[in-house]
């Protein structure tokens, strides 16, 4: 690839990014279908799919008024036999998303899962796949759905990642073997099956993607989406109001732009307020349905909380999640399970914490050490020494000169320059790396990791992290690095492929994984 130039090899590499998500896609789907057809499941109970409630709607009737599904809606397939397979492959969670998609929000416990898979779930079977009902029925519909759905999310968050990493690491083949690991991370099935994991992939790599390019708009979009995925989408707020912090410190003190100040604060406190609202409204809405309308004796205890957070209250009660609940010693198992994500997760923390304590420290207002092109030369990233950040960019292109931790590519750079390497001019106006742009990664996989360990069921600490871009780039660097042995790097392989094979395995059949 010596011969390649650099707009060629980034390409290159995007097709190769693709080829590696759909292969490892396809993999996963033929694993499940063969440990299936060799194993009977430890629960059968899946396939059982009684009539909706004559008081709830589909998730999308919601929006459009229509009555939900109902099994006597539904005429004999004629396909029954690829029917029975589709619908006997959802279990677990995908039992709760497919059965919002189809009834609505019946239950009580129905409120922890979040309404952005069932929609997109139901918008599909309700338009590309509705011919599809007379042949396989519309449980199997529902399925189908969302196993194309989350499928085809993550191989576009593979091309975020892939992205994203080529802007941080300026680096693409860094970047490669990163979004190759995340093609065969642990949590894989997760990611084929009809879970969370790949539209929150997407929706939170590909914001952080559009942020890294300055396109906030688009960014602050998508990173709203992943509050309506998942609870923990609202720690994307984290990174505007880093971005805001460091914006607002340069006009008030470098500036001393009083106007710009309260233009900045504002602009960061409506962006990071559209981020969490949809979880914000999606508490409200359960708070409607379970609440109001109710007599005092027949209201939940939690519609009477001072806070009534239905998701608070949800996963105390039915799943048993909160502060320490988790440390018994019947769950020690659980904690062997989940120990190899946490154990890279802490390794990747540490690893780039001591190489610019002062930067991480003092949240970035701090340039590094002057040892920090020795601290370079060790690959830390995986790059080359000579290599830069482009930091986070400022919000408006006239302010591309307002800071050297803040600063951004300038409008004229061509796209596949901006990815794979600097400009002239760029490399002129901010020569060097700049570890700022690492800050809000670490901190936000810090709290991450502290509440898998703390609060949560442990063993979801292997799919809750998944899609956090460090662990990959620090994976990369292991993996690379002269300075450490190879064995390390097998380690991580050897890792990603037990959990692969153990996770399609045990998941599939209905057996506990994680």
């Amino acid at each position: 690839m010596a011969g390649k130039s650099t707009t060629d090899l980034h390409y290159y590499h995007t097709r190769l990014v693709l080829k590696y998500a759909v292969i490892s896609r396809l993999v996963l789907i033929s694993l499940i279908v063969l440990w299936r057809s060799l194993l009977s499941p430890y629960d059968t109970s899946a396939s059982i799919n009684p009539s909706c409630l004559s008081n709830t709607t589909s998730i999308i009737g919601l929006f459009s008024g229509s009555n939900s599904y109902s099994k006597s809606d539904s005429p004999p397939v004629l396909l029954p036999r690829l029917a029975s397979v589709i619908e006997d492959s959802i279990v677990w969670d995908s039992v709760y998303f497919v059965r919002i998609a189809q009834c609505g929000y019946e239950y009580e416990q129905n409120y922890a899962f979040f309404p952005l898979i069932p929609i997109c779930i139901s918008l599909l079977s309700r338009t590309v796949f509705t011919p599809l009902i007379p042949f396989i029925g519309q449980r199997a519909v529902l399925g189908l759905s969302g196993y194309v759905l989350n499928n085809f999310a993550f191989v576009l968050a593979s091309f975020y990642l892939y992205r994203l990493s080529a802007i941080i690491l300026k680096d693409s083949e860094v970047a490669l073997r990163a979004t190759i690991l995340f093609c065969l991370n642990p949590a894989s099935i997760f990611y084929s099956s009809i879970y969370t994991e790949s539209m929150y992939a997407l929706c939170s790599i590909g914001g952080l993607y559009y942020l890294m390019r300055g396109s906030n708009n688009i960014a602050t979009l998508w990173l709203a989406l992943t509050g309506f995925a998942r609870s923990n989408g609202v720690l994307n707020a984290g990174y505007i109001c880093f971005q805001t912090m460091h914006r607002s410190y340069k006009a008030a003190f470098v500036r001393k732009n009083a106007g710009g100040t309260l233009l900045v604060l504002l602009s960061g406190v409506l962006r990071s307020l559209f981020i969490i609202s949809p979880f914000i409204a999606f508490q409200a809405y359960g708070y409607y349905n379970m609440c109001v309308g109710c007599t005092s004796d027949e209201m939940r205890p939690w519609c009477k909380a001072r806070l009534p957070l239905l998701y608070n209250y949800i996963q105390s009660r039915y799943w048993g999640v909160g502060f320490l609940k988790y440390f018994q010693v019947k769950q020690i198992p659980n904690f062997v399970l989940a120990s190899p994500i946490l154990s890279l997760a802490l390794c990747t923390i540490v690893h780039y914490v001591k190489l610019w304590p002062e930067v991480f420290v003092s949240l970035g207002f701090r340039e590094s050490s002057p040892n920090k092109e020795s601290a370079a030369s060790s690959m830390p990233l995986g790059r080359s020494a000579g290599s830069k950040s482009v930091g986070f960019p400022s919000e408006n292109r006239s302010d591309a000169g307002q800071g050297d931790s803040l600063r951004r590519r300038k409008p004229a750079v061509r796209e596949e320059n901006y990815v794979v390497q600097p400009s002239e001019d760029e490399a002129s106006e901010s020569p060097g790396f700049k570890p700022i742009i690492l800050v809000p990664f670490i901190l936000h996989l810090v709290f991450m990791v502290a509440t898998a360990f703390f609060v949560m069921h442990v063993q979801v600490s292997t799919r809750f992290l998944s899609a956090s871009p460090p662990l990959y780039w620090f994976g990369s660097y292991v993996m690379a690095s002269p300075r450490l042995s190879k064995r390390w790097g097998y380690i991580i392989w050897t890792y990603c492929a037990a959990y692969i094979l153990l996770g399609s395995l045990l998941f599939s059949n209905f057996y506990p994984f994680t």
